[in-house]
């Protein structure tokens, strides 16, 4: 299953740093931090990315009854750490049927949130409904978190986007009518901070949605 880093904005091929750049180059982007090859989902796999991560890594916890990690992504090299990360979880949705819960935290710029919630990038921008009182709230770290929604994204999922940490923080909700669990302040843990309860995270198959 693993493939070539690929550009988090658009997923197209980048090429190396080499003689001429000492950065990795999409075609179309530029300079970007390059989107590495997913793999299925582990408690080693989830371990290795939050190792090198310098941004949050997002995770309802504990997870919701019923509910599995099912896949993590990260946006960085070896020299530069993770700069984005991206953590799938899946489970019984509020109105029936399976819900899918995208996290996204991200260095400004970066464009991965803005690529799952399936809007032109790299940021939330003026689709994000910050005009009005924050439509969700989450405690993230210990910290009331407001979120905004996002418009214009694809009728499929419902997108909502904030700060935390001085990085964004997206969340991504598949299908649409699962948004309403963003309403019950959903408690995040930066897993870079938990303890060893991790190890007895439960995992469920690869999210296609890490994948699109």
């Amino acid at each position: 299953m693993r493939g070539e880093p690929s550009c988090p904005k658009c997923g197209g091929r980048v090429r190396a740093p080499g003689l001429f750049s000492d950065s990795w180059q999409c075609g179309v982007h530029g300079t970007v931090h390059p989107l590495q090859p997913v793999v299925p989902p582990s408690v080693e796999a989830l371990g290795a990315m939050v190792h090198r991560s310098r941004v949050p890594v997002w995770m309802p916890w504990p997870l919701p009854v019923g509910w599995l990690f099912t896949g993590v992504a990260y946006a960085g090299d070896d020299v530069a750490g993770g700069r984005a990360s991206a953590v799938v979880c899946s489970g019984p949705g509020p109105l029936g049927g399976t819900a899918e819960l995208l996290l996204v935290a991200e260095e400004l710029g970066i464009g991965l949130g803005a690529r799952y919630a399936g809007i032109d990038g790299p940021d939330p921008g003026p689709g994000m409904c910050v005009d009005q009182p924050p439509q969700a709230k989450v405690l993230a770290a210990g910290r009331l978190t407001p979120l905004w929604y996002v418009k214009d994204c694809p009728p499929d999922r419902v997108v909502f986007a904030g700060e935390a940490r001085g990085l964004w923080l997206w969340a991504v909700v598949w299908p649409e009518r699962s948004g309403l669990m963003m309403y019950d302040e959903l408690v995040l843990t930066d897993l870079r901070e938990a303890g060893a309860e991790v190890d007895l995270l439960p995992c469920g198959t690869l999210s296609a949605r890490l994948l699109s």
